[in-house]
């Protein structure tokens, strides 16, 4: 689940086991408990036309050549717990993309803002002339 809305289907997921490096001594050598999610946004039924579109162009350096989104975890020693990670990370990850920003909203300087940018100005041009030579400062 990847939000209120948003389910993705498991069979919409393909994941493969690897063997992993990392703590486990010679259980790494025999067990395959690294995960590898896969994920093809383009065709999921998960989201509506506008939400893959949006999610495709937010994912656009994620996804493989093929439209993959693909997730690893070898966080843990074994496969279960790998799979819940993987999942999550997923999860994640379309959450994240499927955020719209905030609109912004215009806004005007106040009439202090612009009186104390100006006051600043004048002060920065009096300390700019002071350097030059003959040239008087104000205060």
């Amino acid at each position: 689940m990847v939000n209120a809305r948003v389910t993705i289907p498991a069979d919409e997921l393909r994941e493969a086991f690897v063997r992993s490096g990392g703590p486990g001594g010679q259980n790494v050598n025999k067990v395959a408990s690294k995960v590898e999610l896969r994920w093809t946004p383009a065709t999921s039924l998960a989201l509506t036309f506008d939400e893959r579109t949006w999610v495709l162009q937010r994912l656009g350096g994620r996804l493989t050549l093929d439209g993959e989104l693909i997730v690893t975890s070898d966080r843990y020693r074994d496969q279960p717990r790998n799979r819940a990670d993987a999942a999550e990370k997923l999860a994640a990850i379309v959450r994240t993309a499927l955020e719209r920003p905030k609109p912004r909203r215009a806004t005007r300087p106040s009439k202090g803002s612009k009186e104390r940018r100006i006051a600043a100005k004048k002060r920065r041009g009096a300390i700019k002339s002071g350097r030059r030579s003959g040239g008087e400062t104000l205060h």
